[in-house]
């Protein structure tokens, strides 16, 4: 599973940027990696554990802008074509789950 978080925060004044700040560093902290400006994105083994990093994500929003959380499976995230400029990119690895007898 792969976990999105999209937002658009205010960033008028020094007190809005800092708590955008925040909530960027904890995106990271929780194991986000930038895909744009403002997506962060997360691959989970498993959906039970996309839900906890979901509610860890929910715990840390904002008072004020616009945040949207989108869960996809990985093979809808090997579905995406991204592009620079006209030029097709291949997508990030996604990491192997690990499996333990």
């Amino acid at each position: 599973m792969w976990t999105l978080v999209m937002y658009d925060l205010p960033t008028e004044t020094k007190k809005d940027r800092k708590l955008a700040a925040r909530f960027r560093k904890e995106l990271m902290q929780d194991g986000f990696s930038m895909f744009q400006f403002s997506m962060y994105v997360r691959h989970s083994a498993s959906s039970e554990n996309a839900d906890v990093h979901k509610r860890r994500v929910k715990n840390m929003l904002p008072e004020h802008g616009k945040v949207g959380i989108l869960q996809i499976t990985d093979k809808q995230f090997g579905q995406m074509e991204i592009f620079f400029g006209k030029k097709a990119q291949d997508l990030p690895d996604i990491p192997q789950q690990l499996e333990l007898f």
